[in-house]
């Protein structure tokens, strides 16, 4: 049942992330909306006040190339208009500038609100539409005059200023057409009244360029507006996360205090489960066999046996649970000493061929001689390996096979091997059986359950022991574990003493010291 159970939450909780970020869609789409609905731009209104806010950056950041180009024009217009009408229309043309960029400064030195930003972008218009006419003012003297090259100055006079305010207003679509339609609309009147083809032609190119300049601006606009998106967004993800990494911190904060309260938890009910049920199996045990006189009603022998048996079951479920707790908490400690691999083995097999042979099943060992002792723990490499072949006999059916081996590793360690020949673990499954009290769909069909803790327990153990832990399985074919101590725990031989003759006093510089070395 465990797995079902564990793929049911599974299905639960991708349901609920789901749910959740529907709910996120949704509710961006309505903020999305909303925004759009109160801007007076047709954009969020934080993108209102950044659109404002390039416009005045960009004036501001280009005042003084916009002072010697209003100069350099009033400068070659007096060729054709007269000192003092090349200076009258400077004048007018840095005034306005002046005072367009001292808006500027004002906006965004003010704080933001929907009545700022729409009293500014009106006023940001209205000052391009004054500088607008200023350049229709010379661009149709110079064109009243008619004198030589003054409408091809004209001409250029009038794409220069499309081109710059094109650029310098393109976050306000409205200042740019307040900039430079007047000046275009002007050239292309004046030049279809002339009526030549050549002056048709110009009036034409003078509207394209219009177009394609607009067009341009409309460009930057939507890139701006883009890049003004990606910002927001990525603040968005970037609080998001912030929230994510808080709730993860909490829950990790809780997890720990959690694990902390279980195995303070199981620390002090140890002694309370453990002397109860010493008494339990102690009595059972000798009713079972009837060391104080026979029982009257032969049943209760066999009801003796049951208790002793469940008994035991308890008490190695209880220290199954208890060893777990404390190597998930990190208080498992190891009494390490040189221990011999080979023996433990042999040993287990001894323990279990009882076991294994009333369920009608073969041990084979092939064990490699002469291994060195490894620098571990007695009782977690013995617990390993019972844990392994426990596993073993459990889910082999009868007339199977369990095969251990112990030998070298190819970087110089130690390996424990034990494969069955039983059913096999699917592999979506194999997650599931490595999880605490985790069991796989196999295992619930067998006569013999366990609480799912003896391939978790085994992991943590050779985890400790800095090993790995390899599980390979096929269906109908059966499972393979391999838990493999690494070569830094492997004992080196000694080399043997020899008869170096009388003792000899030390000599200074010649002391030497053997000790025992580690592969």
């Amino acid at each position: 049942m465990k797995s079902y159970s564990a793929r049911g939450d599974e299905t639960a909780a991708d349901a609920a992330r789901i749910a959740h970020e529907r709910r996120l869609k949704l509710s961006r789409s309505v903020r999305d909306a909303r925004d759009v609905l109160t801007s007076t731009s047709g954009v969020k209104p934080a993108f209102d006040y950044e659109l404002l806010r390039l416009y005045a950056e960009h004036r501001i950041g280009a005042s003084f190339a916009l002072f010697m180009l209003i100069s350099l024009v009033g400068i070659a217009s007096s060729l054709w208009t007269g000192g003092i009408g090349a200076v009258l229309w400077t004048m007018i043309a840095l005034a306005i500038h002046s005072m367009n960029v001292a808006a500027c400064r004002r906006f965004l030195a003010t704080p933001a609100s929907p009545a700022v930003m729409r009293r500014y972008r009106v006023l940001f218009t209205l000052f391009d539409l004054i500088f607008g006419v200023s350049w229709v003012l010379i661009v149709n003297v110079l064109v009243g005059l008619g004198a030589q090259g003054s409408g091809d100055f004209s001409l250029f006079a009038m794409l220069l200023v499309v081109a710059v305010f094109s650029m310098l207003a393109a976050s306000i679509p409205s200042a740019v057409y307040a900039a430079t339609v007047p000046v275009a609309g002007v050239v292309t009147l004046h030049y279809l009244l002339r009526g030549t083809p050549q002056d048709v032609v110009l009036a034409i190119l003078t509207i394209g360029a219009e177009a394609y300049f607009v067009m341009v601006a409309g460009r930057l606009h939507i890139a701006a507006v883009s890049a003004l998106e990606a910002r927001a967004q990525l603040d968005t993800l970037i609080g998001e996360l912030e929230q994510s990494k808080a709730k993860s911190d909490e829950a990790a904060r809780r997890a720990e205090a959690a694990n902390l309260a279980k195995s303070r938890f199981l620390a002090q009910m140890s002694h309370e489960l453990r002397t109860p049920l010493n008494a339990i199996l102690g009595f059972s045990e000798v009713m079972k066999n009837e060391v104080l006189g026979g029982h009257a009603v032969p049943a209760y022998k066999e009801y003796a046996g049951d208790i002793h048996s469940s008994g035991e079951h308890l008490l190695n479920l209880i220290n199954e649970i208890l060893d777990l707790s404390r190597i998930e908490a990190g208080r498992y400690e190891l009494n390490e000493e040189p221990v011999s691999i080979l023996g433990i083995a042999d040993d287990c097999n001894h323990l279990m061929k009882m076991r294994a042979t009333n369920r009608g099943i073969t041990l084979h060992t092939v064990l490699e001689s002469n291994l060195p002792k490894v620098w571990a723990d007695e009782r977690a490499v013995r617990q390993i390996v019972l844990n392994l072949l426990s596993n073993a006999i459990k889910f082999t059916p009868q007339g199977g096979e369990v095969f251990t081996k112990v030998g070298w590793t190819a970087s110089g360690g130690q390996y424990v091997s034990v494969r069955d020949t039983g059913p096999g673990i699917p592999e979506e499954e194999i997650p599931i059986v490595m999880a605490s009290f985790g069991q796989g769909s196999n295992s619930i069909k067998t006569a013999e359950q366990g609480a799912g803790l003896g391939l978790p327990i085994v992991k943590g153990l050779i985890d400790l022991h800095g090993g790995t832990f390899t599980l390979r399985s096929k269906l109908r074919e059966g499972t393979e574990v391999i838990v493999t101590f690494p070569a830094e725990r492997v004992m080196a031989a000694l080399a043997p003493v020899t008869d170096a003759g009388p003792l000899q006093p030390k000599q200074p510089g010649n002391a030497r010291q053997t000790s025992p070395a580690r592969v």
